[in-house]
């Protein structure tokens, strides 16, 4: 209970904007509560649907690769889905490359959503933080000026104590809503890392198996484009 009527007194103390500093504190935690599982599972789908592709990709199997990215629906299938359906029209690499490229672009937003408003909820909570104490510190002088000596002291205590409560609690709200965004950023950052080291992993393993399906000596120009085997059932 000590800490419980510390947290009480701490309310009572200082004065009321510290309740809607609370409430933006709630709300950025909810925030990054949920970013952080969202993002967990984001992470552990990509790593868990890539252990079961890369060895389809080294085999060259991409038609079954196709079948399991359809089954799923992790961000690291997406991606892939957009490169695999693209093996039988594309005539060079760069055009399943940007299409890859394409569904980067959806994903990104979905893994970045809502992640910004912590830091927009920190740089509130700080700077209502300062206007809760700049109406303490007002508060304070005016009860000085106006008081009787014998109160004075009691008057000026109070007001300054509603000032550095809400310093406190506007400085609080600040560093734990910024280092929650700045972890989830990273975090953000190496999955997005992680899905175009994939896409370059499987681009590279496509044309390894286009040279090796590719006709042997060659007048110089460039093979026609032709279907992977993987594709249509067939393995090298």
């Amino acid at each position: 209970m000590h800490a419980y009527d510390i947290i009480v007194n701490f309310f009572k103390q200082g004065g009321f904007f510290l309740y809607p500093i609370a409430l933006i504190w709630a709300i950025g935690l909810v925030i990054a509560v949920e970013r952080f599982v969202y993002l967990t599972k984001v992470g552990a789908g990509n790593r868990r649907h890539w252990d079961e592709l890369q060895p389809l990709f080294e085999a060259g199997n991409f038609k079954q690769a196709m079948v399991l990215v359809e089954d799923s629906d992790t961000a690291l299938a997406q991606v892939m889905k957009y490169g695999l359906s693209r093996i039988h029209t594309a005539r060079r690499r760069d055009d399943i490359e940007k299409a890859m490229e394409e569904s980067l672009v959806e994903v990104i937003p979905r893994l970045e959503r809502r992640t910004h408003y912590l830091a927009a909820l920190a740089n509130i909570g700080m700077l209502m933080g300062l206007f809760g104490t700049v109406l303490g510190l007002i508060n304070a002088f005016a009860a000085v000026a106006q008081a009787n000596p014998a109160e004075k002291a009691s008057l000026l205590s109070a007001s300054i104590s509603v000032a550095m409560n809400n310093t406190a609690l506007g400085l609080l709200v600040a560093i734990t809503l910024l280092l929650a965004h700045l972890y989830l950023e990273t975090k953000t950052t190496n999955i997005v890392d992680s899905l175009e080291v994939a896409s370059v992993k499987f681009l590279n393993s496509l044309s390894e198996r286009q040279q090796q399906t590719a006709p042997a000596g060659g007048t110089g120009a460039a093979p026609p484009a032709r279907p992977v085997p993987g594709m249509h059932g067939a393995r090298a």
